[in-house]
């Protein structure tokens, strides 16, 4: 069906239960997005799929099996329909119809800032630099560069002070 005129562009997925059972790895979420989907809908998401297409700012709205229902009708009486998701609000439009949906907030406020981990970790830049330069130097020694006596002597000494 995505090759019909009606569908090109389309950049919301509607699909059925347990969508991405299978995919254990990032490339499911990536293939979608790099087909321009923004938005899965679905009554329910595999586990894995589903933490993995946050992190690859591909949103999967759960709605219930008979919301999904009425809007695969939806789609199949008005071909070329479109759909409004807003995820601040949490909701999906289509037609008069509205949907609501839940996103914990952790992941609703790291999709509407654009972040994925590394992202989410740069936020804390500063309180990390200073973190790190509150520690003993000790810390920043790399092991593999000392001999192996000293080594030893070292974790001996570390497991001490720790």
């Amino acid at each position: 069906m995505l090759n019909f005129p009606e569908y090109q562009g389309a950049s919301i997925l509607l699909a059925r239960e347990n969508f991405g059972c299978g995919s254990s790895r990032e490339h499911a979420p990536w293939a979608l997005t790099d087909y321009g989907f923004k938005v899965v809908i679905a009554p329910s998401f595999a586990d894995i799929f589903y933490g993995n297409s946050f992190n690859n700012q591909l949103l999967p709205v759960t709605l219930s099996d008979a919301q999904v229902d009425e809007l695969f009708a939806l789609v199949k009486a008005n071909p070329g329909i479109h759909f409004e998701v807003d995820l601040e609000a949490q909701v999906v439009k289509a037609g008069d119809k509205t949907y609501s949906f839940k996103i914990d907030d952790f992941r609703r406020h790291c999709m509407l800032n654009g972040l994925d981990s590394i992202g989410l970790t740069l936020q804390h830049e500063d309180a990390i630099a200073a973190y790190e330069n509150k520690q003993p130097a000790i810390y920043a020694v790399t092991f593999h560069a000392l001999p192996g006596l000293q080594v030893m002597q070292y974790h001996q000494v570390c497991h001490y002070i720790l």
